[in-house]
């Protein structure tokens, strides 16, 4: 009986570094095929060392592949187990590999944006940024960094999870497992982006709501304050006791005064909201991004914001 061939870690390894450039291949007919060819070789050289059996194998691995570059590591783990297993003699169809990875492809592109585009990216791309502007060197080192030892370490214990496991992750993703990871990614993401709202979007309406004279001591009496530091410091104790609407006799209340008086960015919410729901429609971002550029400039300029 012939020894059996296994895939030490050092071959798999081999495996995951060439599986991050997985799309530095790609066409319009098969998409990541040839990335993923690429990615395998190390393995199917080990698993088969006749040059004929590894042309083949080869052939079988260049049909039509594509998804989330990132997810796509535990499809990869399944695969060497499989060809681990049809290498020593298991009776293992080309069109069963083929399959696997198909129908696990599929659901596995689903989990990949919201977690990575929608979850991860954003927080660190936050965190990088709000670095980047007080200052700080280490805003863009830190984000490129963390999002690096974070995908990376991702797609090897995919991969370990995903050889390790073999055919049964299939039913395991077509499971519970599955609807488990896309509900609570995209809870995460949802609710980091609507942190994010606050913080990055800013929209002011300027249209006036009402002018009201306000009563003598309601305001700071400017002819009254003296050109001396003694003035000043009259002035300032005044600001700080009266607020901003003690600064002139007449108290000015506009739109966003009052929206912000009743929900604090409501607006930007709402925006926010309304560009979610153009995007999921199917209307394209850079129309999404003129139109809103055309609309902030047309408010500006007839006084509406």
């Amino acid at each position: 009986m012939a020894e059996k061939i296994t895939l030490s870690k050092q071959d798999r390894k081999k495996v995951w570094w060439r599986h991050q450039f997985l799309q530095g291949s790609w066409n319009y007919e098969r998409m990541q095929n040839g990335g993923w060819c690429y990615s395998i070789i190390p393995a199917i050289k080990k698993l088969y060392p006749n040059k004929e059996d590894q042309v083949a194998a080869l052939k079988r691995h260049l049909e039509f592949y594509n998804t989330h570059p990132y997810v796509s590591s535990p499809v990869m783990g399944v695969t060497l187990a499989l060809e681990e297993e049809k290498a020593n003699g298991e009776a293992v169809e080309d069109s069963a590999i083929q399959g696997v990875k198909v129908g696990m492809m599929g659901p596995l592109a689903g989990v990949g944006d919201p977690v990575f585009w929608f979850t991860v990216r954003p927080i660190l791309g936050a965190l990088g940024a709000s670095l980047a502007l007080s200052g700080n060197l280490l805003g863009p080192i830190l984000f490129f960094v963390l999002w690096n030892v974070i995908r990376m370490a991702f797609e090897w214990y995919t991969q370990e999870f995903g050889y390790n496991v073999g055919t049964k992750i299939a039913q395991d993703m077509s499971g519970g497992l599955l609807g488990k990871i896309t509900q609570g990614a995209s809870i995460l993401g949802m609710f980091i982006i609507g942190s994010l709202v606050q913080r990055w979007v800013s929209i002011s309406f300027t249209p006036v709501v009402s002018s009201v004279k306000q009563s003598e001591g309601a305001y700071i009496d400017w002819s009254q304050i003296k050109g001396s530091a003694d003035g000043i410091k009259s002035a300032l104790e005044q600001y700080s006791s009266l607020g901003a609407t003690g600064l002139n006799q007449v108290k000015v209340t506009t739109l966003q005064q009052n929206l912000d008086s009743l929900i604090p960015g409501l607006a930007a919410l709402l925006l926010t909201l309304l560009c979610c729901k153009l995007l999921k429609k199917g209307v394209s971002p850079i129309v999404i991004i003129i139109a809103l550029f055309v609309v902030g400039v047309i408010a500006r300029v007839i006084g509406i914001m």
